[in-house]
């Protein structure tokens, strides 16, 4: 019988990018592949599951890093800014991993039903997959060879591979999500507005009034979710977003310094060496002569 660390070894075989992942027509679902350890990646990421079958992966948030291995899962359970290194890949041994983007809808409705109170917990806990954890996202990727079947079954699918979250191993990191009106749902809300308007000032009073709370109260409980407070998340959004486009669609430093807010380049080149390591121009060519010499091997493999 396959097992979920074969089928997601198939499918990103014939599936992975350049970069190694392998998106999926399942919503919110996609796999990671590598054959080498990877780079520093810095990401605010969405509420999601990392289930690592292969291969070994670090993740940093704030001053708290975790180590995850084949076997083990990571829940991230907020918006969160995150540092992440795959550090256990060969070409014989690939690194191999499926992510599953969190529905905070079907989390809300699950927990009304299961009537289960929201509990505090770390916001990046890393425990060992649950078997009908593993289980059901092995029928989820069996959908992927039955195309037909898919926008019938995956929405069960989802909806029980979500329950099984919640009544696993990962319950406390993620019931938080589902409840209503809790400080992480309404942090969610202005999250969503620094998300879509990082590159224009936004007030903590405007962020407040979205949460629903006042400026010192929404300041202390965004910061208790994000490790950030407002100013730091949206800055960190900003050089992100600089960095792909210096990356991805080769932007000069003062063009991806413009793009994303930034009034200075000077103050734009501080800050984004403060949080990367180097400078912005000297980045950009690190990361893009490293993807020119991974090129080759990935040509190869395929």
């Amino acid at each position: 019988m396959t097992t979920l660390l074969e089928a997601v070894h198939r499918y990103t075989e014939a599936h992975a990018d350049a970069a190694g992942l392998a998106q999926t027509t399942i919503p919110g679902l996609s796999m990671v592949r590598a054959t080498v350890p990877s780079g520093l990646v810095y990401a605010i990421v969405r509420p999601l599951v990392c289930l690592v079958l292969q291969g070994s992966k670090r993740v940093g948030m704030g001053k708290e890093c975790f180590a995850f291995s084949g076997g083990q899962s990571l829940v991230i359970s907020a918006d969160v800014p995150t540092v992440s290194q795959i550090i256990r890949a060969t070409a014989s041994v690939p690194y191999l991993a499926l992510v599953l983007e969190l529905d905070p809808a079907v989390i809300a409705e699950l927990v009304m039903q299961m009537d289960a109170a929201p509990v505090a917990s770390a916001p990046l806990p890393v425990d060992r997959t649950d078997a009908e954890v593993a289980d059901a996202a092995l029928r989820l990727l069996r959908l992927l060879d039955r195309p037909a079947a898919t926008p019938l079954l995956q929405a069960p699918l989802l909806r029980e591979l979500h329950y099984w979250l919640l009544a696993g191993e990962h319950a406390a990191a993620i019931r938080r999500l589902g409840w209503p009106d809790s400080h992480a749902q309404r942090v969610a809300r202005a999250v969503a507005v620094l998300r879509a308007e990082f590159m224009r000032p936004v007030t903590v009073e405007r962020l407040a009034a979205v949460a629903g709370m006042s400026p010192s109260s929404f300041h202390q409980h965004f910061r208790a979710v994000t490790s950030l407070s407002p100013l730091q998340f949206q800055k960190q959004l900003r050089l992100i977003e600089a960095r792909r486009l210096m990356v991805t669609q080769g932007a000069s430093a003062s063009g991806a310094a413009f793009a994303v807010g930034y009034e200075s380049v000077p103050q734009f080149t501080r800050e984004y060496a403060r949080m990367f390591g180097v400078p912005p121009a000297r980045d950009k060519e690190t990361v893009r002569g490293r993807a020119r010499a991974a090129a080759p091997a990935n040509a190869s493999r395929e």
